[in-house]
């Protein structure tokens, strides 16, 4: 066989005129791999509900390279948070996503552009899948005048069309989530508002009231308790009486979803979806999943957790790993393409660090800017009274 393969070798090194030590490397075509495939997913449990989403779950070859490109760019973005941030180049508060991947790309795939989304203070990833560059992230995490808030919100504030943020207070954004829904009703368009608080948030008294008010007004509001097993350092066992996040509705019907999986997190979704679209009213989505980071950058994230728990996390549940095997498993990718995949997304990152570290901070005469949307210049005081601040819209 080895023979056959010199001969083979060398025949094409004598056609291209190329040294025999050249790597010869050979491409796949698009009919070599598998277009389609159906996967078993992990059941939901479900809270006033007779059926869920469906226990099988289809996936296209093109859908499972978009969202393997999502999670690893998200992926890798965060890592790059954390390398500027231990630079001392990012600064203040940063909240990272990496773990968590799953549960952003999952609900972009299930939900549509014209819907809107708001989230807590880790909001990277979907402030990615909400449209907005690598380098516009990663230049308002460092601060500059090319950042997506112009450099003005940092890591808990950034914005998007159809995306709120990005809130720093824990629960705040969950009645404006509802607020959203209502205005979606309101005006009949057939949207939905997907909000987000963590497991930490859950115990908040607002989000009660919101469920409240938004069961009595059946708003098409989705709500998602991101459950990563841990409220800055307390676990959830230690912070809830009940952990079943996704009955804490009570009147709302719910449902607890593995959050790990890309695929069963885009099922839940889409199902939350319709139900909203339906006029059924709200929904809760409690997604199970885990984040590798501390708490912020300020928490290393080892002193109420082992390292071990962590390394098992990442070595039996992975996002990203897991959908690199269905691919690879199933022929609908190659390990070549989806390294390449990989090194063009470093690439992508490490450009976008080079921007936002040699991007200008935005000049101090632009600190009040945009104070209102549109509006006539107005004077701001600033820290004391003969210090004068210009805002334009």
């Amino acid at each position: 066989m080895k023979t056959m393969l010199a001969i083979i070798s060398n025949a094409l090194c004598r056609i291209t005129g190329k040294n025999a030590g050249a790597r010869v490397v050979v491409s796949r075509s698009l009919s070599d791999f598998t277009p389609q495939a159906t996967f078993d997913i992990k059941r939901c449990d479900l809270h006033g509900l007779e059926a869920g989403p469906p226990v099988r779950a289809e996936l296209t070859r093109e859908q499972g390279l978009q969202y393997y490109r999502t999670m690893q760019t998200v992926r890798r973005m965060e890592l790059k948070a954390d390398q500027l941030y231990k630079q001392k180049i990012i600064r203040g508060f940063c909240h990272l996503y990496d773990g968590q991947e799953a549960c952003a790309a999952g609900i972009e795939a299930a939900i549509n552009p014209s819907d809107h989304l708001i989230t807590a203070y880790r909001a990277h990833g979907f402030t990615f899948t909400r449209g907005v560059p690598i380098k516009e992230i990663l230049a308002e995490l460092t601060g500059r005048k090319g950042g997506v808030a112009k450099g003005k919100g940092g890591s808990m504030h950034m914005y998007a069309p159809h995306f709120y943020g990005g809130n720093g207070i824990v629960g705040a954004q969950v009645p404006l989530g509802a607020g959203i829904a209502l205005a979606c009703q309101y005006q009949g368009n057939n949207q939905i508002c997907v909000t987000l608080y963590g497991d930490g948030a859950a115990n908040q008294g607002q989000i009660f009231e919101t469920f409240n008010m938004a069961a009595l007004w059946k708003l098409p509001c989705i709500f998602v308790c991101e459950n990563n097993k841990y409220g800055m350092g307390t676990s959830v066992e230690r912070a809830a009486a009940s952990t079943d996040y996704y009955k804490r509705g009570d009147f709302i019907p719910g449902l607890r979803v593995d959050g790990m999986d890309v695929l069963c997190v885009r099922e839940a979704a889409r199902f939350a979806a319709d139900h909203c679209r339906a006029g059924k009213g709200p929904i809760v989505m409690e997604l199970q999943t885990y984040r590798y980071h501390g708490h912020s950058m300020s928490d290393p994230g080892v002193s109420y957790r082992t390292r071990e728990e962590i390394q098992e996390v990442r070595s039996k549940s992975d996002p990203i790993s897991m959908l690199k095997e269905r691919l690879l498993g199933n022929n609908m990718a190659s390990a070549e393409e989806l390294k390449e995949i990989d090194i063009q997304i470093r690439k992508e990152v490490e450009d976008a660090a080079q921007y936002a570290t040699s991007d200008p901070e935005p000049p101090l005469d632009e600190l009040c800017n945009h104070v209102f949307a549109s509006s006539p210049p107005l004077e701001v005081r600033g820290t004391n009274p003969w210090a004068r601040l210009k805002s334009v819209s």
